[in-house]
């Protein structure tokens, strides 16, 4: 009988509705259930935490997010020299990490995206470069679990990291996502409870991050419809974030009564089946777990090339992908165009292709296959001899 592994998860904000805290304990789950203890490092937990997971909040100190990262990353090298553990595993870039998931993309790449040369003189900068580097220098030797297949050559132009510590993973959808069979009368309850009219579309946005996930343009394609099909039009947007922004984008554009902003949810199913298109016009996205989400849900989607999952909406013929560089009016265009083919025989199209997809292509075993490289990698760091 071999000794159970210790494993230490590293992320600096735990919520229950972010995309990388749900793949984070997906993936811790997967490990306790191979029999693994598992550790936590984080500077705040919300909602509930399962009594398996040996928690530490790490107490936040220094004026700048640069300064608490920092500390974030001392106070964990300290506590692992008195309390070792068989890996490291961390969902933020930083020092130290045995196994780092990749849920976000090349911060070098980005820079160079949206900011001058004098950004880089910052210290804002030079830490996030530092800590980037710390994961992805050839001289390290982290293991990297990646979700994006567009990211891995971009992260090798920058850094150089070699082909052998990449270890790609499918995506790890949750099948309660599926449409279920009683989907239409979900749809009818939810519409009714939103009075949601059947004259009226309503567009679906998820995710936190506003302006990443593109809320200012679609808020801008809304608008832009013919008098007639606006006013049928509703938006919903479910996420955390700062909303003062997009409402007073809203006023200005004169769609503020149609334009409703949910906090963080656990019954995004639901909308997604409520809903008539999920509007997902990122400015850059490592995935986008919530256009396979919607794929499954029977929901055709708009979106831009940016997204990692963006090919399998073109793979299962489930909405509009927009090429880059990104056009408003390319995106104004393609929401009239989905709009005006309102009709039931296309909905039901739709649900069929979202259901055909949901069957024959796997999206649901990232957990199962990060755990078994995880394990692999722990066992190797012990020497490959487990004693009993």
């Amino acid at each position: 009988m071999k000794t159970r592994l210790n494993l230490a998860f590293a992320l600096y904000k735990y919520f229950p509705f972010g995309g990388l805290q749900r793949d984070f304990l997906h993936i811790a789950t997967a490990c306790y259930e191979k029999n693994c203890r598992i550790r936590v490092y984080t500077f705040d937990w919300q909602g509930h935490c399962p009594d398996w997971i040996d928690l530490h909040l790490i107490p936040k100190k220094g004026w700048t997010s640069q300064a608490k990262n920092e500390h974030f990353t001392r106070w964990i090298t300290r506590h692992k020299t008195q309390h070792p553990v068989d890996a490291l595993i961390g969902f933020n870039k930083m020092p130290g990490l045995d196994i780092y998931y990749a849920a976000d993309g090349c911060y070098e790449a980005r820079i160079d995206d949206i900011r001058g040369r004098l950004y880089r003189l910052g210290g804002r900068y030079r830490h996030f470069s530092h800590y980037e580097r710390a994961v992805f220098d050839p001289n390290t030797e982290t293991q990297i679990l990646m979700i994006s297949q567009r990211q891995q050559p971009i992260y090798q132009s920058y850094h150089r990291t070699p082909a052998h510590r990449f270890h790609m993973l499918p995506p790890g959808i949750t099948r309660d996502r599926i449409a279920p069979p009683d989907s239409l009368p979900i749809r009818k309850d939810f519409r009714k409870e939103f009075s949601i009219t059947k004259d009226q579309q309503l567009l679906l946005m998820a995710g936190s991050g506003f302006k990443t996930k593109g809320v200012d343009r679609t808020l801008a394609a809304l608008a832009a419809l013919p008098q007639e099909l606006r006013e049928k039009t509703r938006l919903f947007v479910i996420g955390q974030d700062n909303p003062a922004s997009i409402i007073k984008q809203a006023g200005k554009l004169g769609v503020k009564e149609q334009f409703q902003i949910f906090s963080g949810r656990d019954d995004i199913s639901r909308f997604m089946l409520g809903a008539d298109i999920l509007m997902h016009p990122a400015r850059h996205e490592n995935t986008g777990t919530v256009l396979l989400e919607a794929i499954i849900s029977g929901l055709p989607v708009i979106t831009t090339d940016v997204c990692g999952y963006a090919h399998y909406v073109a793979d299962a013929n489930m909405g509009i992908v927009l090429e880059s560089p990104f056009q408003q009016s390319v995106l104004n265009q393609a929401l009239q165009q989905i709009l005006s083919v309102d009709n039931e025989q296309q909905k039901d199209r739709w649900r069929k292709r979202g259901k055909r997809f949901s069957q024959v292509v796997d999206i649901y075993s990232m957990p199962e296959a990060a755990s078994r490289i995880i394990i692999a990698i722990a066992e190797e760091s012990r020497g490959g001899n487990l004693s009993p």
